[in-house]
């Protein structure tokens, strides 16, 4: 059973501010892309939707994040069970490359792939010599929302791993259990709401990102341009109802993984709340 607490002293003022500042930064903006995109009414809102152009972008952005998701996530909980259960000479130093990505810009990100790969790139012309591209295609893009993304989930997951320490991975291993029956049965268990979390966020990030993607598309309408791209695209176009209702697409789309965080949280709540005392 839950129980209500009333916040003491000082702290009602300090969160109706913290609200006031959210109204005003977040909500706000977010309204107004909404109000812009249906400017011209449901009509204009939707003609957006009937170009090519927007659907190509739609598919792209879901197939990049489809790829680049599932592959943070494997490597995020690969990264966090090492860190968080095993002692390692450069663990700091892992633990600063999954960092990286937060205190780099995505613009820095994306350039990178372009000095490695592009056509006067480190591996641009031997590649291209064998008929590989990697630059303006889905292949960098997916590399470029990989860079970007690659924290969400590792960093979502190390902190709970560290605090459920190995007591039972140990007792799994001192009754016979393999490595991967421990991990299946005991790890992975452990830190599935976790891991989900970490999912979810990574992936509103993989579809909205723009600085990375941005370098390495080529911004080829139709073939390269993704959703956040194709934002960009139509306001350039002076088309501002069809870029606020291409933007209020991706705004349901981060509004729909905040819905189904909370609903996780709020079915199971219990689960959550005993896994991290653990």
């Amino acid at each position: 059973m839950r129980m209500r607490v009333h916040l003491p002293g000082a702290a009602p003022l300090m969160l109706a501010g913290a609200v006031l500042v959210l109204g005003l930064l977040v909500a706000a903006p977010l309204a107004v892309v909404f109000e812009e995109a249906f400017h011209k009414g449901l009509s204009g809102y939707l003609a957006v939707f009937g170009q090519p152009d927007t659907w190509a972008a739609i598919r792209l952005t879901l197939l990049v994040a489809a790829i680049a998701v599932p592959l943070n996530a494997a490597f995020g909980l690969a990264a966090a069970w090492c860190v968080a259960k095993f002692e390692f000479v450069g663990k700091s130093a892992l633990l600063a490359l999954i960092d990286l990505p937060f205190s780099m810009s995505p613009v820095v990100s994306g350039l990178v792939w372009v000095l490695l790969f592009g056509a006067q790139g480190w591996f641009g012309q031997a590649l291209a010599d064998h008929g590989v591209r990697i630059i303006f295609t889905v292949t960098g893009l997916v590399l470029a929302t990989i860079t970007v993304t690659l924290p969400f989930v590792a960093r979502e997951l190390i902190p709970l791993m560290q605090d459920q320490g190995t007591d039972e991975e140990a007792a799994a291993v001192t009754l016979g259990a393999g490595g991967l029956t421990v991990f299946r049965r005991v790890t992975l268990p452990n830190v599935r709401w976790a891991l989900l979390y970490g999912v979810l966020l990574c992936n509103a990030r993989a579809m909205g990102e723009f600085g990375a993607v941005s370098v390495v598309s080529g911004k080829i309408r139709g073939l390269t341009n993704t959703l956040p791209l194709h934002v960009e695209a139509l306001y350039n176009d002076y088309d501002f109802v069809g870029a606020f209702a291409a933007a209020s697409l991706l705004a349901s789309l981060g509004l729909v993984t905040l819905g189904l965080k909370s609903a996780l949280e709020w079915r199971y709540a219990d689960q959550l709340a005993h896994a991290r005392r653990r």
